[in-house]
């Protein structure tokens, strides 16, 4: 009997078991003990980005990244697989005593070939265990299997769960900040809003959605990787956003109450710093300035134009800088692991939102304009 590879088996087993533990069912700490899908991940990313870069048209860069995430799931469930079948395999090749249908000689190989199909219960019968403890393992590999598949069918309906309520609100974000969005045409749509509470409930909406999004993607890492549907659009956008619309609103704009932008503000920066622990960014010191002076005054003068004042008193630009020395680390490192553009505090042209184009407008504009009487039918 081959002892040390029983100890072998019942060790990568254990490894895997844990591991598959952590990622599906357990929500976990961001340290985990057992972390084979970090190392998958990290390393899977990391090709898949440098083949990214290569790519020169931005909107197919940013649609093969985004078949990393769905894809992914394939080969992870599939290491998990291959690891039990190896490890049961390890642990029935060192109790040995196995028979096959023509008294050929038993290799590791067709030990390999018995845990598969006892794994997945083919059960052809062609090689047998001959001994009551490989039995005994026959039957919990078989049971292993039929377990592994129902965490397949849970798993995945969860992810797609979380990915769909994750992009509501972004989605909701297009009209409401622009695409993509910014912190000056969020303001500049909502913030005079006449009834301070319609701003508190967004921002309080935007609170449950940074919670949502922390606890989902903590839970199931892989979220992270997800892109949003429009290639200008991003959960790190919206959270951006966020951040910067709240911190601007906690400097002072007059006529806005800070108090609800407050929570929603520590939510968000709550998120950032955890996230960016989640995908194993690196902080750099040498990141760009997101809000030179010329887009601050900028940001002022458009925001006067749309009837929003910002606070005028002395310290306001040096409270601006401390709250986003909070939070724009994390965002920056995140952009450099995910390869997610920030969004600007203001566009330096007009931006038409998603919701305002469609592939067949020249085609209807140019009808107008030959058939001017026609399109006025058409419309009624």
């Amino acid at each position: 009997m081959h002892w040390w590879a029983s100890i072998a088996g019942i060790v990568l087993i254990f490894i895997i078991l844990m591991d598959a533990f952590e990622t599906v069912v357990l929500p976990r700490r961001i340290k985990r003990s057992f972390r084979i899908t970090g190392w998958f991940y990290r390393n899977t990313w990391g090709l898949w980005t440098r083949i990214g870069r290569h790519i020169k048209s931005a909107n197919r860069r940013e649609g093969f990244l985004a078949y990393f995430g769905p894809l992914s799931l394939i080969p992870l469930l599939g290491f998990w697989a291959l690891g039990l079948i190896f490890g049961f395999a390890c642990v029935q090749y060192g109790l040995g005593e196995h028979l096959t249908l023509a008294n050929e000689r038993i290799t590791f190989g067709k030990v390999v070939y018995l845990s598969g199909e006892t794994f997945f219960t083919l059960g052809y019968g062609d090689i047998t265990p001959n001994n009551a403890a490989a039995r005994a393992l026959a039957v919990m590999e078989a049971g292993l299997g039929f377990a592994f598949l129902g965490v397949v069918v849970g798993y995945l309906p969860v992810i797609y769960h979380s990915f769909a309520t994750r992009e509501v609100e972004i989605s909701l974000l297009d009209a409401r900040a622009g695409s993509p969005p910014s912190a000056t045409e969020f303001l500049g749509r909502l913030g005079c809003c006449p009834e301070q509470t319609v701003l508190d409930e967004i921002f309080r909406d935007w609170e449950r959605w940074c919670a949502d999004l922390l606890s989902s993607h903590i839970s199931y890492p892989v979220l992270v990787y997800f892109r949003s549907q429009h290639s200008n659009q991003s959960w790190l956008s919206a959270l951006t956003v966020m951040l910067d619309v709240t911190s601007l609103v906690m400097t002072g704009v007059e006529g806005i109450h800070p108090d609800q932008a407050k929570l929603t503000f520590a939510m968000a920066r709550h998120a950032a710093v955890d996230l960016a622990q989640v995908v194993n960014s690196q902080y750099s010191p040498h990141d760009a300035d997101r809000l030179t002076a010329e887009d601050r005054h900028r940001l002022k003068t458009e925001l006067a134009w749309r009837g929003v004042t910002l606070n005028d008193k002395a310290d306001a630009p040096e409270r601006l800088a401390e709250l986003r020395a909070v939070y724009e680390p994390y965002l920056h490192a995140l952009s450099r692991r995910l390869l997610m553009t920030l969004p600007p505090w203001i566009h330096k042209n007009r931006m038409k939102d998603n919701w305002q184009g469609g592939p067949w407008d020249r085609a209807i504009q140019a009808r107008a304009l030959e058939h001017p009487g026609h399109a006025a039918d058409d419309h009624f």
